[in-house]
């Protein structure tokens, strides 16, 4: 009778081979683990992350590979849940955004892909930053008033204005180009007709 592979190796056995060892001996029992606290398809995604944790510091894997690869497999999969849950988190902020700020209607499908930008981008910052941006462009307070609403110090509100907006302007550099298009401020085909008809 052959006896089940540990994943250890003889002195000289490369990485590679190591690692091969390893998944032969353990992916199956990693891979149950994963599934015990996640779906199918986090857990095939906890598995491969799993490995190439091991495969990266496969000199830390200690000769009971086991509990070490299902230590890196619960942190993954803690990993996953924080995750998911701040996905849901922004899907729940994104739909409260909107409802504050409907489109008027016949609205352009310019202005309307330039709001969903906007939105994405306001949900993707923390509350304070949001809270900030918020109480300065949409409610119309000077920093120092809303920094007395927010509850901190006027310089403190102007950090976190800043931050928001370096970040609400590095989300709208990644808008791709076609999603602007109709807007007179990227459309450079009109802007360029326009100034031959002018």
């Amino acid at each position: 009778m052959s006896t089940p592979p540990t994943g250890d190796l003889a002195p000289g056995d490369d990485a590679s081979t190591r690692l091969a060892a390893l998944w032969d001996a353990h992916a199956v029992r990693v891979q149950a683990y994963a599934l015990r606290h996640t779906d199918p398809d986090t857990a095939q995604d906890v598995l491969s992350e799993t490995f190439l944790v091991a495969w990266r510091r496969i000199d830390d894997v200690p000769s009971s590979a086991l509990p070490w690869l299902l230590v890196v497999a619960r942190n993954l999969v803690r990993a996953a849940r924080r995750a998911q849950r701040r996905r849901r988190e922004l899907t729940e902020e994104l739909v409260q955004l909107e409802a504050a700020a409907p489109l008027p209607d016949g609205a352009p499908e310019a202005l309307a892909t330039e709001r969903d930008a906007l939105l994405r981008g306001l949900a993707a910052l923390t509350e304070r930053e949001r809270e900030a941006v918020l109480l300065v462009a949409w409610d119309g307070l000077a920093p120092a008033d809303a920094a007395e609403v927010a509850g901190c110090t006027t310089a403190a509100f102007h950090v976190r204005l800043h931050r928001a907006r370096r970040r609400l302007a590095a989300s709208a550099d990644h808008v791709p180009s076609a999603e602007r298009r109709g807007d007179p401020r990227t459309d450079t085909t009109r802007t360029s007709t326009t100034r031959r008809s002018a």
